[in-house]
């Protein structure tokens, strides 16, 4: 494996460490302002970087069967899951009927809507030049805000505010990124880290749902032409945040590089817990720094679980609408009884 894909993994690994982070952080936020601050820190920067990061792997998009293969790998799995979560939410919430909408995505479902929506608006933008192209994504994203029926329905309004960092990541290059690697903007990156989390600390008011892109202007009650330059301000914030992640990365192989690869399966099944987790007493525990840091410990232990090798294994027809994991946790099982067997009786 090259460096460029221990970097990769690496980055995917830490990203949906913070997803999981995040979620479980949001019960919390209401009621300390240090931890509201911690939330709007990691959402400013962990699903942008996902998306960019989903972008720069996109530059596939023009070979045979490509659309069918996307459509298989986010398609199915969002409409299985769609109707997984609503019987899921049926049975948590106690709701009068299951409310099967494929159109409307459950929470963070949104994610595989748009990654395909992403990779199909690729066939247009990607034949012009790069600031062409995404200063046309970006001036949609700005615009589509005052557009008030673009919502959550089919995740169009995360879709079109998110695409500029889809391609901005498609028009990455290694050259781009070896860049970041340089000690001035590794330092240059926590310098922005450390400013970013100042200015939410110093400035609660801010609307973090500025970061979620999920509503038109007028639902923040900002529908005015200082919504435009609010949005474009939380732009250059998204940019600045990702490209400074993305300079703190590690290159080498660690205990969880391997692991990057599985962060559709954390994604997928993480929800399930952090749901049942809002839901139970064990939330009321979480009141002290130090706890919050245990909940941080958490979140990486419930990381690795998920994208582990049995996870996955036990997962993937589900997912993936493959066997081949569970056949290979198969094999191995067998071939280990088969020796402890063979050892006990020799």
């Amino acid at each position: 494996m090259e460096k460029r894909n221990f970097y990769f993994d690496n980055a995917k690994f830490i990203l949906i460490f913070f997803v999981v982070f995040g979620h479980l952080l949001r019960s919390f936020i209401e009621d300390n302002e240090t931890i509201f601050t911690v939330y709007k820190v990691i959402y400013s920067f962990h699903m942008p970087a996902f998306i960019l990061v989903s972008g720069f792997f996109a530059k596939g998009y023009y070979e045979k069967g490509y659309i069918q293969k996307i459509a298989k790998k986010l398609i199915l799995p969002y409409l299985l899951f769609q109707g997984i979560y609503s019987l899921f939410y049926y049975y948590l919430y106690n709701r009068p009927s299951i409310d099967m909408d494929p159109f409307n995505p459950h929470w963070s479902l949104w994610f595989l809507i748009s990654l395909f929506c992403w990779n199909i608006m690729l066939l247009l933008f990607s034949k012009f030049k790069p600031a062409y192209a995404i200063t046309a994504a970006l001036f949609i994203g700005l615009a589509i805000g005052y557009v008030d029926w673009v919502s959550n329905y089919l995740s169009l309004s995360r879709t079109f505010v998110f695409f500029p960092l889809f391609l901005a990541g498609y028009f990455l290059k290694k050259e781009h990124l070896a860049l970041l690697m340089r000690p001035s903007a590794r330092a240059s990156a926590i310098g922005i880290f450390a400013i970013a989390t100042a200015l939410f600390y110093l400035y609660p008011d801010i609307n973090y749902q500025w970061l979620l892109g999920s509503k038109p202007y007028a639902e923040m009650g900002a529908a005015s032409f200082t919504a435009l330059l609010t949005r474009l301000g939380f732009y250059l914030l998204s940019f600045l945040m990702v490209f400074s992640f993305l300079a703190c990365v590690p290159n080498g192989q660690y205990f969880f590089t391997r692991l990057g690869k599985n962060t559709l399966y954390v994604y997928l099944l993480h929800g399930f817990i952090v749901r049942l987790f809002r839901e139970s007493d064990l939330q009321n525990y979480f009141n002290e720094p130090e706890q919050f840091l245990m909940l941080a410990s958490i979140s990486l232990l419930l990381t690795l679980l998920l994208s582990s090798g049995l996870a996955t294994a036990l997962t993937q027809p589900l997912i993936e609408l493959k066997t081949a994991k569970l056949h290979t946790l198969k094999v191995r099982l067998t071939a280990m009884l088969k020796f402890y067997r063979n050892k006990r009786f020799n």
